[in-house]
Order: C-alpha cells, then structure tokens, then sequence
C-alpha cells in the first residue's frame, strides 16, 4: 500500500489521543519517514497529511502557476487551521480540543484513508454522510470520465 485506503473505527481516549490504525503508521514509517502530521478542518471532518504531503501542497498552493482569486484566502484558512502532531511511540496523535470541536469530534471516530492523507470523522457524521450512496451518480462520474 503506498496511500492511505480503506477505514477504521476508533474511540479516543480521555485526553483526545487518537491510535492511528497501523496499515497508516506503517505508511507514515516506511514511505513518508516522519512522525509528524500536519491535521486540518475541513468540511465534517479533520484531514491529516504526513508532513512531506503537506509540505508539497503548501509549496504547490505558493507556486506562481496556481492562479485562483481563493488562493489567498485557502492557503489563509489552512495555514491558520492547521496543527502539528506528533505521533507517540504508541502510535497516537493528540487531536487539539480546538479542532476537534471544529469537526463535532466527541469520543467515537472512523479514520478513513483519502490517497496522499487520512481523514479523521466522527463516527456519527461519518454513518450519516455515507449511509444513503447513490451508485447511479458514481456511474455517470465514472462514465463521464470514461472509465466505465
């Protein structure tokens, strides 16, 4: 595996650690060398990126090449968001009460890979977000992309 897939439920303990699911530490070791996670709010969820993955997008979001009326305020609104963590020799990672509160993160998560990074939801947003898919809208983006 060279990206974060798949998911995994999680509770966090007391002090708002969360156990990072170890297909992701294993990852996080042997691709990307760090301990360090750079996590975000974003929409009903937190976003974690190993810090190279973060490094990349904040330089790729600085390049003259991207053009975007909102780059000013995106790059704003993740620069001000973010938190460095560090994971533990436990494998967990301090979720800061501040952005936890941001996403509606109480106690029970699901931890779901996203390619490059890993999303953190809580378990009830994430069962709302996700229990009715529509598969007729998966097909025509698939479609649409001509991958069907």
């Amino acid at each position: 595996m060279s990206q974060f897939e798949g998911n995994a439920e999680h509770s966090l303990d007391a002090k708002g650690r969360l156990n990072i699911p170890t297909r992701y530490r294993d990852l996080l070791s042997d691709i990307y060398d760090t301990d360090v996670i750079k996590v975000i709010r974003w929409e009903n969820c937190l976003r974690a990126y190993p810090l190279p993955e973060w490094t990349d997008l904040m330089r790729r979001l600085e390049s003259e090449s991207v053009q975007h009326p909102q780059r000013r305020n995106l790059v704003r609104h993740l620069i001000s968001t973010v938190s460095e963590c560090l994971m533990d020799k436990q494998g967990r990672i301090l979720l800061p009460p501040q952005l936890r509160t941001m996403a509606g993160i109480d106690k029970d998560v699901v931890v779901s890979g996203y390619k490059e990074h890993f999303e953190i939801w809580d378990r009830t947003a994430w069962q709302r977000e996700f229990t009715e898919v529509d598969y007729k809208i998966f097909e025509e983006v698939l479609d649409e992309a001509g991958l069907l």
